[in-house]
């Protein structure tokens, strides 16, 4: 294990993440992609304008982006914490490849390094091509990533501890597949907040519209049509239906393979950490049936975001750590050395 220094240092990175992804939510909900319209500043200037004389020059710089000073803080905030995140990631890679005895922990680290340059490139091009959706759901993809990816890192830093249980083949390939149909859920909910789906449909349990007749392939297609902007959605009706659909019958499917894979921990003795895999899922089912009913709240969406991840982070942790006795000792060589 590492130092405790370095462990809370992967936490508070860990934390730090976390509230990046809820950030971004919140930005893209409060319809503040666009709040600034260049990158990495806004308006020219690395904080939002705020004087008379000012923000008249940046509406002249930019006169097809009015300003809206609470859009363009909400934008702000967000790049600065992630910014933030970026250089505690690269000082926790710096670290790993400083010490000799940290040395399971540079694949790792450089990985995550790999990933935030990639996320601030998405993070430009999320602006700079006008909320196209395919850039928006692969910035998204790439926070939870970020997450995920930090959430192993405390794990092999010893900083989570979680029991190691033993489970059959069959049972692992169960939680395998409820991995696979948890991130597959995530990019469709990130298809229709990015395509301005999530309202099209009202009522329970599919949509109130007859959306198997509307159905169309067209509606994946991640090339859309060409627009100045892709803010407010360029998708006509039948589309936004067919991914909002998608996206309820694919909540239902999520929703057995969860259960499946609880019930799984459950008979080899992880009681707890069944019941938290069930629980998050239980939280996320009630935040999606609220979105649905009070059209979509500003505090239960972005929460809805981030039961996503939470999800999606205790199946990763639930599957890679309840493994057979010789995945048990690979494991445990993972790890680092401790030295205080």
């Amino acid at each position: 294990m590492a130092t405790r220094r370095y462990q809370l240092a992967v936490l508070s990175t860990l934390i730090l993440a976390v509230l990046v992804v809820g950030l971004g939510a919140f930005t893209r909900l409060t319809e503040a992609g666009l709040g600034c319209p260049d990158w990495p500043g806004c308006y020219g200037h690395l904080g939002v304008p705020d004087s008379g004389t000012v923000q008249s020059v940046a509406m002249l710089r930019f006169p097809d982006a009015p300003l809206d000073v609470t859009k363009a803080w909400n934008e702000m905030l967000h790049r600065y914490v992630a910014g933030t995140l970026a250089l505690a990631i690269f000082a926790l890679t710096w670290i790993s490849w400083r010490r000799s005895d940290y040395r399971a922990l540079r694949p790792l680290t450089t990985l995550l390094s790999v990933v935030v340059v990639m996320q601030a490139a998405l993070g430009m091009w999320t602006v700079t091509l006008s909320l196209m959706p395919v850039v928006v759901i692969a910035h998204l993809l790439g926070g939870f990533t970020t997450v995920c990816l930090l959430a192993w890192l405390a794990v092999l830093a010893g900083a989570i501890k979680l029991p190691v249980m033993q489970i059959s083949p069959p049972a692992r390939r169960v939680g395998s597949v409820a991995v696979v149909a948890v991130i597959i859920q995530i990019g469709l909910g990130g298809w229709t907040s990015a395509n301005y789906a999530a309202t099209v449909c009202t009522q329970l349990p599919i949509c109130e519209s007859p959306w198997w007749q509307l159905f169309t392939p067209s509606a994946f297609n991640p090339i859309s049509p060409h627009s100045e902007t892709y803010q407010f959605g360029v998708l006509n009706h039948a589309e936004r239906v067919t991914i909002h659909a998608t996206h309820r019958l694919g909540a239902m499917v999520v929703t057995a393979l969860v259960l499946a894979w609880a019930w799984m921990l459950w008979r080899a003795g992880a009681r707890a950490l069944a019941m938290a895999v069930s629980g998050v899922l239980a939280i996320q089912i009630t935040l999606g049936v609220t979105n649905v009913v009070a059209l979509l709240p500003l505090s239960v969406a972005v929460a809805h975001n981030l039961g996503g991840l939470s999800l999606l982070a205790i199946l990763l942790l639930s599957r890679f750590l309840c493994l057979s006795p010789s995945a048990r000792q690979g494991s445990h060589h993972g790890t680092v050395s401790t030295h205080r």
